[in-house]
């Protein structure tokens, strides 16, 4: 039952004979309450919770490891789902902030170069109901209400457009979780009419684009989607997107030693963004494939410093959790 919406359970409770009420107390065990099982809802009738138990089920997933990162306060997840499959979620803690990582699908189809993940291949989406209830799950077990949810982790979160903006509104909803809208993330790698129908759909979460390159030449190089959506195009949407949602995007670019991190890679980046009200972050690169590496420190402030002509934020993202492989492209699941 996770993952139905509040119309949803009131059809269903009125499909099983009850009043269309009972919908709306279901709705609040499951995403305010976050009851494990039929048994926790006291003030259902005995008869009523014994009836649910014979045609329903709370929970997608099964945990199946738990990872506490030695140098942040970050704590991986690793999740069975009721098939073969099996995902990774994040959460991190900072003062004031307590944030979840969510994935969106088994592994992705995208193969973006430097990514463990598109490494893995896609094997299929997750459920909206897979997705909230990583954060229930979380919740649950960390003894936290999160206060911040990004949907950066395995899988492109708008190739599953459905199921997660499904997931984000039960997210959202004052009744459930209550994380608010512009605290909720969907990073895309950059699928064009999607992100055209997510500005036009007016919903108030939050659009980060997976940049990486500065030009078509090396993009296409580093995320095969560029070679389907250039970058005339794909900023063309953003802006589309920027001024339709009246929302500043965010732009994730990792920096890769000797291959995106020179000086003229941000002259052409600050060319590509100028005139557009954005945030930049900045991701030195955390191991995943052999081949690529982060810069020097020295590098990083020198691509941070060529950027300022933007008068744009900009941050570096040193990632946390990168020794428990956690961090920003690292989520993969290692059959053995």
């Amino acid at each position: 039952m996770t993952g139905l919406t509040l119309q949803e359970l009131e059809e269903f409770a009125e499909s099983i004979g009850e009043k269309k009420f009972r919908g709306r107390q279901l709705f609040s065990w499951i995403y305010e309450r976050k009851a494990t099982g039929f048994g926790d809802m006291t003030d259902l009738a005995k008869r009523l919770r014994e009836k649910l138990d014979t045609v329903a089920a709370l929970g997608c997933l099964q945990q199946a490891g738990r990872t506490l990162s030695d140098e942040s306060n970050t704590v991986k997840y690793l999740f069975h789902l009721q098939d073969d499959h099996s995902i990774e979620s994040v959460l991190m803690r900072e003062p004031g902030r307590r944030t979840c990582c969510l994935s969106t699908q088994v592994g992705c189809a995208f193969k973006c170069s430097f990514c463990a993940t598109g490494a893995m291949g896609f094997h299929r989406d997750l459920t909206a109901g897979e997705i909230v209830d990583q954060v229930l799950f979380i919740e649950r077990e960390a003894g936290v209400d999160l206060t911040n949810v990004v949907l950066m982790g395995m899988g492109e979160p708008l190739q599953n457009y459905d199921a997660v903006i499904k997931a984000c509104t039960l997210l959202n909803h004052p009744d459930g979780p209550a994380i608010a809208g512009r605290h909720i993330v969907l990073s895309t790698v950059g699928i064009v009419p999607a992100i055209y129908r997510f500005a036009d759909e007016g919903h108030p979460f939050r659009l980060a684009i997976s940049l990486h390159a500065p030009t078509d030449e090396k993009r296409k190089a580093l995320l095969p989607i560029g070679r389907k959506y250039p970058l005339a195009e794909l900023m063309k949407a953003v802006r589309y997107y920027a001024q339709k949602a009246r929302q500043h995007p965010t732009f994730e670019y990792v920096l890769l030693a000797g291959v995106n991190d020179s000086e003229q890679d941000a002259e052409n980046l600050v060319r590509l963004l100028k005139g557009l009200p954005c945030k930049i972050n900045l991701i030195p690169y955390n191991a995943a494939i052999e081949k690529f590496f982060a810069p020097d420190a020295q590098a990083v402030d020198r691509f941070v410093q060529r950027l300022r002509a933007l008068h744009a934020p900009v941050s570096v993202r040193w990632s946390k959790g990168a020794d428990i492989a956690a961090a920003c492209g690292q989520l993969a699941i290692r059959r053995t």
